[in-house]
């Protein structure tokens, strides 16, 4: 029984955190947050200190209004947040907002090897992403990122075990074809695909692999949970002084179906 109550306690505090963080993120004082939502400012005040616990119907609208599902802000610690920008995927997940240091400047979550296989299942489940590690790097533009495993040879010469860095798309009409993208389906998982649209034909993506002996093949935009586009790429083996070999070279570009004349002559 003592458990029970200690574990509703630090719900509410959590609530009450929450609903005081998002509150200063918007900029709005208890008074102007109270007008939005029509309640009076002391419940606010209340809600803010631990005084009170919202209503399921008051928790309803902190969700409508805020735009973020109920079970997050009962059950994580948004104040780690430094904006507002929650990116809605779907009906009810949402990714959160870019990762910074003590520093403020941003982070980029690494999906790794061993977790890769589980990430369709905790893409969507906010303690999965926190308990990711996380990197800086100074060359990358702004947006959300997150880095992927690569698995295979279909991306020559992307080799297997590299790293891509991606910047989340939030909206599939904005992908440019020809372009490079981890997307995160249904059937297929995780994958690194150069990616064309076929949207307006079908309501299809065309995946092609950069190596020819690997079938292009397409997936239905229902099926796309995520999708990121290409930023940079981190290569965590060096080749091999065979591998440098022109022979080898000429091999790789021709399983990607280039003719390069000019190097066969060397």
């Amino acid at each position: 029984m003592l458990a029970f109550i200690a574990h509703i306690c630090s719900i509410m505090k959590i609530i009450s955190k929450n609903i005081r963080h998002l509150r200063t993120l918007k900029g709005l004082s208890q008074e102007l947050f109270a007008e939005e939502l029509g309640v009076t400012r002391s419940r606010i005040s209340a809600y803010e200190e631990n005084r009170s616990s919202p209503t399921i119907e008051m928790l309803i609208k902190f969700s409508d209004y805020f735009k973020i599902p109920v079970d997050i802000l009962i059950r994580n610690d948004l104040t780690k947040a430094i904006d507002t920008s929650f990116i809605e995927v779907g009906n009810k997940r949402i990714l959160f907002p870019i990762a910074v240091n003590e520093n403020n400047e941003d982070l980029i979550e690494i999906v790794p090897v061993k977790a890769s296989a589980g990430y369709l299942a905790g893409y969507d489940d906010p303690e999965y992403i926190e308990q990711l590690d996380k990197i800086k790097l100074p060359f990358i533009p702004t947006g959300k990122h997150r880095a992927f495993p690569i698995k295979g040879d279909s991306m020559l010469p992307m080799k297997d075990g590299s790293y891509i860095v991606g910047r989340f798309t939030d909206n599939i009409d904005d992908i440019v074809d020809g372009k490079t993208y981890v997307l995160l389906t249904l059937n297929e998982g995780m994958v690194y695909k150069r990616v064309y649209s076929k949207i307006e034909e079908n309501g299809m993506l065309l995946l092609v692999s950069d190596n020819t002996n690997y079938k292009n093949y397409e997936v239905h935009i229902s099926e796309v949970f995520e999708l990121w586009e290409f930023t940079c790429s981190i290569n965590t083996q060096e080749y091999s002084m065979q591998e440098l070999k022109i022979s080898s070279i000429l091999n790789m570009f021709n399983s990607l179906g280039v003719e390069l004349e000019a190097l066969k002559k060397l």
